[in-house]
């Protein structure tokens, strides 16, 4: 609850919390738009292959043009400008750099500047998911060998439910799930970027005056983005997934409890200590009321009449049987609340959620029929989409993880609904994102079985 007040102290002793930003996208965007304004932090650099764009977006964020006048890494230390550049591995190995952002949003690129930050000590802030479910588990014990601290984003969205479970766990509540809300359709599985406007309910016009990329919108649509989101908060909590996946049930605000609880006590989920994704549609795409479209949320269980008692006492959103209560947060901010990790991290030496296993993964899966020779387009595409998938059972058909299946050529014809297999594609198995997959498959391998067994 102090993090403001020790970021004054770095203020007041000259010692800010220095920063690099890779990728100025919407998510660093978002940022650079509260990152002028933070006491005790610098942002030392940023780095992106447009340098052009970059400035743009710091100018259209607020930024004066002499805050990002700096010409080098030593230069931006001694003025307390910024420094703009396209070499972002100049930028991680700089003298000063604290901490690493990587919002690039490729798994590849996340992967190689997480790797890279590492091994120059400092720590990282993996706002690129898509890199954190292909290889998070593994990222996360390089940087604890080495002695820094590696963190999932606040303000998105799996930090944030990370952060409802630790509370409910802290409080001492058993975790029944835990998840958020979007906007889903079993239809929008086959979205693609022409028809993803449509599908998100904003218009053409909208989009292009916000900036916003198609394909990445569409993966949001489609199911994908909400089963990467799910994965990293597995990894990052124990928390595991459905044998089944995600299955996007409606709920308003006030029926989590009632939803999101197991089959067994008259809910939906498999088990209790899952995630799940509840919809802003209903089936016959009516709007549910009172959604948690942007939200997130956990449900929680009392062990004894006296808790339920006071749950139903208090109306703590609870289920019909007042043994289950929900707890959710109507909104999160995304890059407007970065600097809650940056801050714990630097300050604190805590990470905002950090994979601590392998429990779930994300697998490519056929949108369409798909021929034998076609090119994959990957996340938010034409061609799949990705479903989470408890890791033992990928590990077990050898999925394609989804990460994985961008600009790679298929080599057999799969259905709709498929799921695409690593013997299904055409990989470049020196490419550092397969090669460290495959290393985290075999170093996680035993606990994964390990921890299945356990709960059967």
């Amino acid at each position: 609850m102090n993090l403001y007040q020790l970021l004054q102290a770095r203020a007041e002793a000259g010692r800010p919390v220095r920063v690099v930003l890779i990728g100025a996208g919407k998510f660093g965007a978002m940022f650079l738009a509260q990152a002028r304004l933070m006491t005790g932090l610098h942002v030392m650099g940023i780095a992106d292959l447009n340098v052009e764009r970059a400035r743009e977006t710091c100018r259209r964020t607020g930024w004066e043009d002499e805050r990002f006048s700096a010409h080098s890494a030593s230069e931006a230390v001694r003025s307390g400008a910024t420094w703009i550049t396209d070499d972002a591995s100049a930028l991680i190995a700089a003298e000063g750099v604290d901490v690493v952002l990587e919002c690039t949003g490729h798994p590849a690129a996340g992967i190689r500047h997480c790797l890279e930050a590492i091994d120059a000590g400092r720590h990282v802030v993996m706002v690129n998911v898509e890199a954190d479910v292909v290889a998070g588990p593994l990222l996360a014990r390089r940087a604890r060998q080495a002695g820094v601290v590696y963190s999932l984003a606040y303000g998105d969205q799996p930090a944030v439910i990370c952060e409802h479970v630790d509370w409910a766990r802290a409080c001492g509540f058993k975790v029944v799930s835990a998840g958020k809300g979007t906007r889903y359709h079993p239809d929008f599985h086959a979205s693609t970027p022409e028809t993803v406007w449509e599908n998100f309910g904003i218009s053409p016009e909208m989009a292009a005056r916000g900036g916003m990329n198609p394909k990445m919108y569409n993966s949001f649509i489609d199911g994908t983005k909400s089963g990467i989101e799910m994965t990293a908060v597995c990894n990052a909590t124990g928390l595991t997934p459905q044998p089944n996946g995600l299955s996007f049930p409606p709920a308003s605000c006030y029926d989590l409890a009632e939803i999101c609880k197991p089959r067994a006590a008259g809910g939906q989920l498999s088990h209790e200590g899952t995630t799940e994704v509840v919809s802003s549609l209903n089936r016959d795409r009516t709007p549910v009321e009172h959604h948690l479209q942007i939200g997130t949320y956990v449900v929680v269980e009392a062990e004894s009449d006296y808790v339920r008692n006071c749950i139903e006492e208090f109306k703590f959103l609870p289920d019909s049987s007042f043994r289950f209560s929900a707890l959710y947060r109507p909104t999160h901010l995304i890059g407007l609340e970065l600097g809650i990790s940056i801050a714990s991290i630097a300050l604190r030496g805590e990470a905002t959620g950090a994979p601590t296993g392998f429990r779930s993964d994300v697998v490519a899966t056929a949108k369409r029929d798909l021929a034998a020779g076609e090119i994959l387009d990957g996340e938010g595409g034409f061609c799949v989409w990705g479903r989470q998938m408890p890791a033992e059972r990928s590990l077990e058909i050898g999925g394609l993880p989804l990460g994985l299946a961008q600009g790679v050529k298929l080599k057999v014809a799969k259905m709709q609904g498929e799921a695409l297999c690593w013997n299904d594609v055409e990989l470049d198995e020196n490419d550092i994102a397969v090669r460290i997959r495959r290393e985290m498959e075999r170093a996680f391998a035993p606990e994964t079985e390990q921890a299945t067994a356990a709960i059967k």
